[in-house]
């Protein structure tokens, strides 16, 4: 839904005002604006996030870079499941929305940058690794908390897997807590560390070099990584996403919320 376009620049502002999507020189910039909430993922987050990616599939010709970004002091702080607290049925309903809006970022033709600034926790995370790049820096809060929780990392699992391998991401998700951009950098989280008052030109920077590239040697390439790490596996995906909102209903699960919500 346009609200207005000049030459090179086609700009889309989403009725729930949750996400904005910006289309200029080839560089597509989807961004999640709930900044109060640290860019919390709720359901109509997700819906936006749903209709944002379409518009990109649909004029995909048009489009060399795609930047996913957030507003305000964080990328994104995870899923809003204090939203939706008296509805495990609802959270369950939520990764799987997730997990479908992710394995959609992953397929897109062109190449992913994710601009990660502050926290990138669980859900968040999860956005993080599943674009092919992803530039944050030191002060940064990355991870996944999620078993500190009683939930289980089983929608962000694949993505982070092929992103640093099987070992690390068994290591990184048994464990729990977060990090430091530093150390997440070290991990394999982020591709890029910059200093913090880089990180927008940094990465815009970044997107300008790959959009110069060949643009149908890009996207074939990223098909072929694609079926090679399994990222076209919609079976693997989408167990992951029935694996977590099974437990997520569970008694342990819905009491750690509780408890955390009381906070």
């Amino acid at each position: 839904m346009p609200t207005g376009s000049n030459e090179g620049m086609t700009t889309i502002q989403l009725d729930t005002e949750l996400v904005t999507l910006d289309i200029e020189d080839s560089i597509a910039t989807l961004t999640l604006n709930r900044p109060d909430a640290r860019n919390a993922l709720s359901l109509d987050m997700i819906a936006a996030m749903e209709t944002a990616l379409a518009h990109v599939e649909s004029v995909a010709a048009e489009v060399q870079v795609v930047i996913l970004a957030g507003t305000g002091k964080s990328f994104c702080a995870g899923m809003d499941l204090k939203a939706v607290q008296d509805d495990p049925i609802l959270m369950g309903d939520m990764l799987r929305r997730l997990a479908a809006v992710s394995r959609r970022i992953r397929r897109l033709e062109m190449p992913t940058i994710a601009r990660v600034q502050g926290a990138a926790i669980g859900g968040g995370c999860g956005l993080m690794v599943v674009c092919d790049f992803s530039f944050s820096h030191a002060d940064a809060k990355l991870g996944y908390p999620e078993v500190d929780l009683g939930i289980c990392p089983a929608v962000v699992a694949p993505f982070l897997v092929k992103r640093i391998g099987a070992g690390p991401a068994r290591a990184m998700l048994l464990a729990g807590g977060t990090m430091s951009g530093t150390d997440g950098y070290d991990a394999g989280l982020a591709t890029h560390l910059v200093a913090m008052e880089d990180l927008e030109t940094e990465t815009l920077h970044f997107a300008g070099k790959l959009a110069k590239g060949g643009a149908e040697a890009m996207r074939a390439t990223k098909r072929w990584l694609n079926e090679l790490d399994g990222s076209l596996d919609d079976e693997q995906l989408s167990k992951g996403a029935e694996i977590s909102a099974e437990l997520i209903q569970t008694d342990e699960a819905q009491a750690r919320l509780r408890t955390l919500f009381q906070r």
